[in-house]
């Protein structure tokens, strides 16, 4: 398979605006695209499927840019729905650098194409009003515009004249890089066609007809069940370690069903064609081990959360599920336990007590039913003692201590 084929076979290409010119043109490097407004502190999964086309790119011999919308992120591309809420100057300029930041595991910035930053407040910082308006504005067709898909969308809702004008500024960005480093390929996710068109009819008004540049689009990742891709437990799953920590982060690719799997190692694991094939034959043949949920939850977190960080949520998982919780450390216990139930007590409370303020068990009854029974863990240890009483000394930091009902249920009850 050539580049393109095996984009095709991991289900990257959606629509091209001139596959066969694109294929003969990738014959020699190229210089290519994809853009990120900063609308948050941190891109997300749901962002991994463009930064690693990026990657792909990249690693075929051509040379990518990743540009931050340092000036466009003051708008925001327009949502299917509502308009965005606008972000203060100082917002993005931090979420911008922040951004830069995080693409920067993902790209290699040096040798013969090497990656490169870049952002469109450089450009479009400058540009007044009037020169938007005559050098720009002249050259769009409002009914031209109004064939968008995500302005189409919007329009019996509402669109702003901000919002409208969003298109015409992603045009003047790749103008631009077209300009400055001969870049002649746009990539995006499939909501993106719009955007990418409007770039390639700007370029071929402004340079002529002979200027030739291309843009493609992949699918958007979806969820097999429906519910959206990127969110666990109703978060976003971020690429900032603070914000998602590698175990959180682990969890996520690992806890895939099985009806997802293989299309996301096509789309997003850097694994060969075969490789991956090999893993889907074992998930036919073994499911219960996992093999592919495994392989791609160390990858991606190794990229995103580095080898010390796949350690770390690979102990916690391994503690969790087949050890002792005495093995991890109180930091790893909080990263591991970042979503669990959580309720505040006593110092010298009763365990029986603690148990029922904190509606682990429904009852006194209850609660001294589970102690007799064995199935209280207190710090990793059996609590069978109904007269048990929990205390700061004994608890993690002096601060907290877990609960463990029956074999898989944990609870962090704070002092």
């Amino acid at each position: 398979m050539n580049f393109i084929e095996e984009l095709k076979w991991r289900g990257l290409v959606k629509d091209c605006t001139d596959m066969d010119g694109l294929v003969k043109r990738l014959e020699s490097p190229a210089t290519i695209y994809c853009g990120f407004d900063p609308t948050a502190d941190s891109l997300h999964v749901g962002h991994l499927q463009q930064i690693l086309l990026l990657r792909r790119w990249q690693k075929a011999g051509h040379t990518p840019i990743a540009l931050c919308g340092g000036f466009t992120g003051m708008i925001g591309d327009p949502r299917p729905t509502t308009e965005r809420k606008l972000l203060s100057h100082e917002e993005v300029l931090h979420n911008a650098e922040c951004i830069r930041t995080q693409l920067a595991k993902f790209l290699d910035f040096d040798g013969d194409n090497a990656a490169i930053m870049e952002n469109n407040n450089h450009w479009l910082g400058s540009l007044s009003l009037l020169d938007f308006l005559r050098d720009y504005g002249k050259l769009f067709n409002v009914a031209y515009m109004l064939q968008k898909d995500t302005i189409k969308k919007r329009l019996d809702s509402g669109l702003s004249y901000t919002e409208f004008t969003y298109t015409i500024l992603q045009a003047i960005d790749f103008l631009n890089l077209h300009k400055l480093y001969h870049c002649d390929v746009q990539i995006g996710g499939s909501d993106q066609w719009g955007n990418l068109t409007s770039g390639i009819e700007l370029i071929r008004k402004v340079l002529g007809d002979d200027e030739k540049v291309f843009g493609i689009t992949s699918p958007l990742i979806t969820k097999s069940d429906g519910t959206k891709f990127g969110k666990s437990e109703g978060k976003n799953i971020w690429l900032d370690p603070a914000k998602t920590n590698a175990y959180e982060f682990y969890q996520f690719w690992l806890n895939t069903p099985d009806a997802d799997i293989v299309d996301y190692l096509k789309r997003l694991s850097m694994r060969t064609p075969e490789e991956i094939e090999a893993l889907a034959e074992s998930l036919k043949n073994e499911p219960e081990k996992r093999a592919c949920q495994k392989a791609l939850a160390q990858e991606l977190t190794e990229i995103v959360h580095g080898k010390d960080g796949l350690a770390k949520a690979e102990k916690i998982t391994e503690t969790f599920f087949h050890g002792s919780i005495k093995d991890l450390s109180a930091a790893e216990l909080r990263e591991g336990l970042a979503d669990a139930p959580k309720a505040h007590i006593e110092d010298g409370q009763l365990l029986i007590d603690a148990l029922v303020a904190s509606g682990i068990s429904k009852s006194k009854r209850d609660a001294r039913t589970l102690i007799q029974q064995g199935s209280i863990q207190v710090n990793g240890d059996k609590v069978t003692d109904t007269n048990y009483a929990m205390c700061r000394d004994c608890a993690y930091d002096g601060s907290f201590s877990i609960i463990r009902k029956g074999k898989k249920n944990y609870f962090v009850l704070e002092f």
